[in-house]
Protein backbone atom coordinates (compact mmCIF):
# COMPACT_ATOMS: atom_id res chain seq x y z
CA UNK A 1 0.00 0.00 0.00
CA UNK A 2 1.13 3.55 -0.73
CA UNK A 3 0.67 6.20 2.00
CA UNK A 4 -1.97 8.83 1.17
CA UNK A 5 0.69 11.48 1.59
CA UNK A 6 4.46 10.99 1.84
CA UNK A 7 6.16 13.55 4.06
CA UNK A 8 9.59 14.53 2.78
CA UNK A 9 12.62 16.43 4.06
CA UNK A 10 15.17 17.73 1.54
CA UNK A 11 18.83 17.87 2.55
CA UNK A 12 21.41 19.45 0.23
CA UNK A 13 23.94 22.23 0.68
CA UNK A 14 23.08 23.62 -2.77
CA UNK A 15 19.96 25.83 -2.60
CA UNK A 16 19.36 25.42 -6.34
CA UNK A 17 19.13 21.64 -5.98
CA UNK A 18 16.64 21.98 -3.14
CA UNK A 19 14.66 24.55 -5.11
CA UNK A 20 14.43 22.22 -8.11
CA UNK A 21 13.24 19.32 -5.99
CA UNK A 22 10.80 21.58 -4.17
CA UNK A 23 9.18 22.65 -7.44
CA UNK A 24 9.06 19.06 -8.65
CA UNK A 25 7.45 17.74 -5.48
CA UNK A 26 4.99 20.63 -5.27
CA UNK A 27 3.29 19.30 -8.40
CA UNK A 28 2.73 15.89 -6.77
CA UNK A 29 -0.39 15.84 -4.56
CA UNK A 30 0.77 12.69 -2.74
CA UNK A 31 4.08 14.25 -1.64
CA UNK A 32 4.59 17.00 0.92
CA UNK A 33 7.81 18.80 1.89
CA UNK A 34 8.03 19.32 5.65
CA UNK A 35 11.33 21.17 5.60
CA UNK A 36 14.80 21.63 4.15
CA UNK A 37 18.33 21.51 5.55
CA UNK A 38 21.73 22.52 4.18
CA UNK A 39 23.95 20.43 6.47
CA UNK A 40 23.92 17.02 8.09
CA UNK A 41 23.56 18.46 11.57
CA UNK A 42 20.57 20.56 10.51
CA UNK A 43 19.05 17.48 8.90
CA UNK A 44 19.30 15.37 12.05
CA UNK A 45 17.62 18.07 14.12
CA UNK A 46 14.94 18.73 11.50
CA UNK A 47 14.06 15.04 11.26
CA UNK A 48 13.67 14.88 15.03
CA UNK A 49 11.38 17.91 14.94
CA UNK A 50 9.07 17.09 12.02
CA UNK A 51 9.21 13.25 11.76
CA UNK A 52 9.17 12.82 7.96
CA UNK A 53 8.65 9.55 6.09
CA UNK A 54 11.56 10.03 3.68
CA UNK A 55 14.73 12.11 3.75
CA UNK A 56 16.35 12.92 0.40
CA UNK A 57 19.97 13.18 1.54
CA UNK A 58 22.99 14.72 -0.15
CA UNK A 59 26.37 13.19 0.72
CA UNK A 60 28.96 15.94 0.45
CA UNK A 61 28.07 18.78 2.78
CA UNK A 62 30.06 21.04 5.10
CA UNK A 63 30.47 19.86 8.68
CA UNK A 64 28.56 16.64 9.28
CA UNK A 65 28.27 14.81 5.97
CA UNK A 66 25.34 12.78 4.70
CA UNK A 67 26.79 9.47 5.86
CA UNK A 68 26.95 10.43 9.51
CA UNK A 69 23.58 12.15 9.29
CA UNK A 70 22.11 8.98 7.78
CA UNK A 71 23.58 6.86 10.56
CA UNK A 72 22.03 9.09 13.21
CA UNK A 73 18.67 9.38 11.46
CA UNK A 74 18.25 5.65 10.87
CA UNK A 75 19.34 4.56 14.35
CA UNK A 76 16.50 2.89 16.20
CA UNK A 77 13.04 1.68 15.15
CA UNK A 78 10.31 3.64 13.38
CA UNK A 79 12.70 6.17 11.89
CA UNK A 80 12.62 8.08 8.62
CA UNK A 81 13.97 6.28 5.58
CA UNK A 82 16.90 7.88 3.80
CA UNK A 83 17.30 8.16 0.05
CA UNK A 84 20.84 9.23 -0.80
CA UNK A 85 21.46 11.87 -3.46
CA UNK A 86 24.78 11.38 -5.26
CA UNK A 87 26.63 12.07 -8.48
CA UNK A 88 27.60 8.36 -8.36
CA UNK A 89 30.56 8.39 -10.73
CA UNK A 90 32.80 10.26 -8.32
CA UNK A 91 31.01 9.87 -5.00
CA UNK A 92 32.58 6.93 -3.18
CA UNK A 93 30.91 7.95 0.06
CA UNK A 94 27.71 6.25 -1.07
CA UNK A 95 29.14 2.88 0.02
CA UNK A 96 29.40 4.20 3.54
CA UNK A 97 25.87 5.55 3.29
CA UNK A 98 24.50 2.07 2.60
CA UNK A 99 26.30 0.74 5.65
CA UNK A 100 24.91 3.66 7.62
CA UNK A 101 21.35 2.57 6.87
CA UNK A 102 20.32 4.32 3.66
CA UNK A 103 17.49 2.59 1.83
CA UNK A 104 18.77 3.54 -1.61
CA UNK A 105 20.10 6.38 -3.64
CA UNK A 106 19.32 8.80 -6.42
CA UNK A 107 21.58 10.09 -9.19
CA UNK A 108 21.38 13.85 -9.56
CA UNK A 109 21.01 13.73 -13.34
CA UNK A 110 18.30 11.06 -13.39
CA UNK A 111 14.86 11.63 -14.88
CA UNK A 112 12.65 13.79 -12.66
CA UNK A 113 9.78 11.32 -12.74
CA UNK A 114 12.18 8.62 -11.53
CA UNK A 115 13.05 10.80 -8.54
CA UNK A 116 9.39 10.98 -7.55
CA UNK A 117 8.99 7.25 -8.04
CA UNK A 118 12.06 6.61 -5.91
CA UNK A 119 10.65 8.63 -3.04
CA UNK A 120 7.39 6.68 -3.18
CA UNK A 121 9.19 3.33 -3.35
CA UNK A 122 11.26 4.08 -0.27
CA UNK A 123 8.22 5.40 1.60
CA UNK A 124 6.46 2.03 1.44
CA UNK A 125 9.44 0.17 2.88
CA UNK A 126 11.20 -0.95 -0.27
CA UNK A 127 14.74 -0.14 -1.34
CA UNK A 128 16.20 0.90 -4.67
CA UNK A 129 17.97 -1.91 -6.47
CA UNK A 130 18.01 -0.41 -9.96
CA UNK A 131 20.10 -2.52 -12.34
CA UNK A 132 21.42 0.57 -14.17
CA UNK A 133 23.24 1.83 -11.12
CA UNK A 134 22.96 -0.52 -8.17
CA UNK A 135 24.76 -3.53 -9.54
CA UNK A 136 27.86 -1.45 -10.17
CA UNK A 137 27.48 0.21 -6.80
CA UNK A 138 27.08 -3.04 -4.87
CA UNK A 139 29.97 -4.67 -6.69
CA UNK A 140 32.21 -1.77 -5.75
CA UNK A 141 30.86 -1.88 -2.22
CA UNK A 142 31.48 -5.61 -1.93
CA UNK A 143 35.07 -5.18 -3.05
CA UNK A 144 35.67 -2.73 -0.20
CA UNK A 145 34.71 -4.58 2.99
CA UNK A 146 34.83 -2.41 6.06
CA UNK A 147 37.88 -3.50 8.09
CA UNK A 148 36.05 -3.15 11.37
CA UNK A 149 32.86 -4.83 10.21
CA UNK A 150 31.80 -7.75 12.36
CA UNK A 151 31.81 -11.10 10.54
CA UNK A 152 28.45 -12.70 9.89
CA UNK A 153 29.51 -16.31 10.58
CA UNK A 154 26.45 -18.47 11.05
CA UNK A 155 24.10 -15.71 9.93
CA UNK A 156 22.31 -18.06 7.53
CA UNK A 157 22.04 -21.05 9.84
CA UNK A 158 18.34 -20.40 10.44
CA UNK A 159 17.30 -19.99 6.81
CA UNK A 160 16.13 -22.72 4.45
CA UNK A 161 17.83 -23.76 1.22
CA UNK A 162 15.10 -22.00 -0.73
CA UNK A 163 15.57 -18.80 1.29
CA UNK A 164 19.30 -19.01 0.61
CA UNK A 165 18.52 -19.21 -3.12
CA UNK A 166 16.25 -16.18 -2.81
CA UNK A 167 18.92 -14.25 -0.89
CA UNK A 168 21.46 -15.02 -3.61
CA UNK A 169 19.12 -13.70 -6.30
CA UNK A 170 18.39 -10.58 -4.25
CA UNK A 171 22.14 -10.04 -4.09
CA UNK A 172 22.27 -10.18 -7.87
CA UNK A 173 19.73 -7.37 -8.08
CA UNK A 174 16.63 -9.34 -9.07
CA UNK A 175 13.14 -8.10 -8.20
CA UNK A 176 10.51 -10.33 -6.55
CA UNK A 177 8.89 -11.01 -9.92
CA UNK A 178 12.24 -11.92 -11.46
CA UNK A 179 13.03 -14.21 -8.53
CA UNK A 180 9.66 -15.90 -8.95
CA UNK A 181 10.36 -16.52 -12.63
CA UNK A 182 13.86 -17.82 -11.98
CA UNK A 183 12.74 -20.25 -9.24
CA UNK A 184 9.41 -21.20 -10.85
CA UNK A 185 7.38 -19.98 -7.88
CA UNK A 186 4.58 -17.43 -7.60
CA UNK A 187 5.38 -13.76 -6.94
CA UNK A 188 3.44 -14.04 -3.66
CA UNK A 189 5.68 -16.93 -2.57
CA UNK A 190 8.79 -15.00 -3.53
CA UNK A 191 7.57 -12.03 -1.51
CA UNK A 192 6.91 -14.30 1.48
CA UNK A 193 10.47 -15.64 1.31
CA UNK A 194 11.83 -12.09 1.22
CA UNK A 195 9.76 -11.13 4.28
CA UNK A 196 11.11 -14.11 6.20
CA UNK A 197 14.65 -13.13 5.25
CA UNK A 198 14.02 -9.63 6.63
CA UNK A 199 12.99 -11.18 9.93
CA UNK A 200 15.60 -13.94 10.19
CA UNK A 201 18.54 -11.74 9.16
CA UNK A 202 17.32 -8.63 11.02
CA UNK A 203 17.57 -6.66 7.78
CA UNK A 204 15.95 -3.24 7.57
CA UNK A 205 15.30 -3.41 3.83
CA UNK A 206 16.35 -4.92 0.53
CA UNK A 207 19.60 -2.99 0.35
CA UNK A 208 20.76 -4.64 3.57
CA UNK A 209 19.84 -8.06 2.19
CA UNK A 210 22.02 -7.33 -0.85
CA UNK A 211 24.89 -6.36 1.42
CA UNK A 212 24.45 -9.51 3.53
CA UNK A 213 24.44 -11.68 0.40
CA UNK A 214 27.80 -10.22 -0.62
CA UNK A 215 29.31 -10.40 2.87
CA UNK A 216 28.33 -14.07 3.13
CA UNK A 217 29.92 -14.86 -0.21
CA UNK A 218 26.64 -15.87 -1.85
CA UNK A 219 27.33 -13.34 -4.58
CA UNK A 220 30.58 -11.90 -5.83
CA UNK A 221 31.35 -9.13 -8.33
CA UNK A 222 32.24 -11.73 -10.97
CA UNK A 223 28.94 -13.62 -10.67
Amino acid sequence: MTPDRVRVVLVDDQPLVRAGLRVLIADSPDLEILGEAGTGAEAVQLVQDVRPDVVVMDIRMPGMDGIEATRLITAGPNTARVLVLTTFDDDEYVYGALRAGASGFLVKDMDLDDILTAIRVVAVGEALIAPRVTRRLIEEFAARPEPTAAPRHGATEGITDREREVLTLIGRGLSNDEIAGRLFISPATAKAHVRRLFSKLAARDRVQLVIIAYELGLVSPSR
